[in-house]
């Protein structure tokens, strides 16, 4: 597989079982009430695809990732993840089978390290329980160094060696969104779903967010769904655009149809042009 600077040594050695990320939502359904979230969607994400998923503010986009993560259970609908049904089962689980994501509001522990906040992660691979943890028995050290050592690769191509020490709670929002990826990347996830991860950045934090994913799923092959309202990000990265308006599905296609298709159109602009 072709390197790249500062890959992790564990994506470089993955097999190629250890990337398949094929997802498929069939006719999903969610409602709070008398609350319309999401009208019978359909899409598919194949392996190595850098996904967009765009609309308007409540059109039911983090309400499809919450549903696919399983943090809300769909009312009617499938959703499969190479070849098995996940609608139902717990965020865990999910997280287990090679889904990992971002969070629209950042969800990492502010008082505790960069460091720290990332190994959280890991406890998902731990082969070991309370018991051998205590005695710290030479199989558990040995899981320990090869976790920390994933955490560090993982710093070192976020480039944030500087602050691996420092309190999440004291750092700029633009670098608490690069830790949130940082951690989200320690699960090893099959698939990736970003949750609107430039929002509150900086140019320049976009322009290191933008090479960051672009260089994750270009040269490791990384899967993602990318959930974002920056449409010139959107375009210049993205492979297929799938757009959502009140809950449903209007298009889906390459960035340069979608943006000028009639109804993504009238759905961000009303008549008044083109994005």
């Amino acid at each position: 597989m072709k390197a790249f600077r500062g890959q992790p040594s564990i994506f470089a050695s993955a097999q190629p079982d250890d990337h398949r990320a094929e997802l498929e939502v069939k006719d999903l359904s969610l409602s709070f009430g008398g609350l319309v979230a999401l009208q019978t969607i359909n899409l598919g994400v194949k392996t190595g695809e850098l996904m967009a998923i765009i609309g308007p503010n409540g059109a039911g986009k983090t309400s499809l990732l919450n549903s696919i993560t399983g943090y809300y259970h769909p009312q009617g609908g499938k959703i499969v993840f190479n070849g098995d049904e996940v609608q139902g089962l717990h965020p865990h689980e999910i997280t287990r089978r090679g889904i990992g994501r971002t969070f629209q509001n950042i969800e990492l522990f502010p008082g505790a390290s960069v460091v720290a906040n990332m190994l959280l992660a890991r406890h998902i691979h731990c082969q070991y329980g309370v018991g051998l943890a205590a005695l710290f028995w030479p199989s558990v050290k040995r899981e320990e160094v090869r976790h920390r050592r994933i955490i560090e690769e993982i710093i070192d191509f976020l480039e944030i060696q500087s602050i691996r020490k420092k309190p999440v709670g004291s750092l700029s929002y633009g670098l608490r969104k690069r830790v949130d990826l940082g951690r989200a990347l320690a699960l090893e996830p099959k698939l990736l779903l970003l949750d609107e991860p430039f929002a509150g950045m900086t140019l320049e934090e976009k322009e290191d967010m933008v090479r960051f994913l672009v260089e994750l799923n270009e040269a490791w092959g990384q899967t993602m769904i990318l959930v974002e309202h920056d449409m010139s990000i959107v375009m210049s990265i993205s492979q297929r655009v799938i757009v959502l308006d009140f809950g449903r599905k209007i298009t889906e296609g390459s960035p340069e149809a979608v943006q000028n298709h009639p109804e993504v159109i009238r759905a961000y602009l009303g008549d008044a042009g083109i994005m």
